[in-house]
């Protein structure tokens, strides 16, 4: 399976365009969105172009491909525009024989994780800082911002095939890779 995983899109209409463009040129089958999709949050300045109502059309006209959780910007209100599930807290997937583990990152991430076990993925934005990590039972992977990275990163996505997590600039250029280890 072709997976793009993207977080942190807070209402901007230029980047959710540059997101869909990068899926489409990818070639995935799935979008999973990491959350905080269409409100700037209080601590954010307003995003390039941003226009919630235009990346609600947008996302709703893809909702078959859209897999989400629920990030600290998300509220019930988000969840009567938009036609796929946005408020679970995670999404667990099997893929390739692994656990990955998909939430936003404000309540669970590296310094307070499920219960993993040995060899689990967890995959998480909020930070806005892309990331490759890991720990004694579990490897932690963010692929930064859509539309606000900090701490001069890239906007960025990121592709999951084969094993591999491919964090990618919005011209799908790799910036970093990490491919699972199966020894662990």
């Amino acid at each position: 399976m072709r997976l793009m995983i993207a977080s942190d899109i807070h209402g901007s209409k230029y980047y959710c365009e540059k997101m869909l463009q990068a899926f489409d040129r990818e070639g995935a089958e799935k979008l999973l969105l990491l959350g905080d999709i269409l409100y700037h949050g209080p601590r954010n300045d307003l995003p390039r172009e941003y226009a919630p109502k235009e990346v609600i059309k947008m996302l709703n006209d893809r909702k078959d491909i859209i897999m989400c959780v629920r990030g600290n910007c998300e509220a019930e209100v988000d969840q009567m525009v938009l036609k796929f599930p946005v408020m679970a807290e995670y999404i667990a997937l099997f893929i390739d024989g692994h656990t990955i583990y998909a939430t936003h990152g404000h309540k669970i991430n590296a310094d307070n994780p499920l219960p993993f076990t040995k060899g689990d993925i967890l995959v998480h934005g909020h930070t806005h800082v892309q990331a490759i990590e890991e720990y004694d039972n579990f490897t932690y992977i963010n692929p930064g911002s859509v539309s606000i990275p900090k701490n001069g990163n890239e906007n960025s996505y990121m592709i999951y095939e084969d094993e591999t997590f491919k964090i990618k600039n919005m011209e799908g250029n790799v910036i970093h890779e990490y491919k699972i280890n199966t020894e662990r």
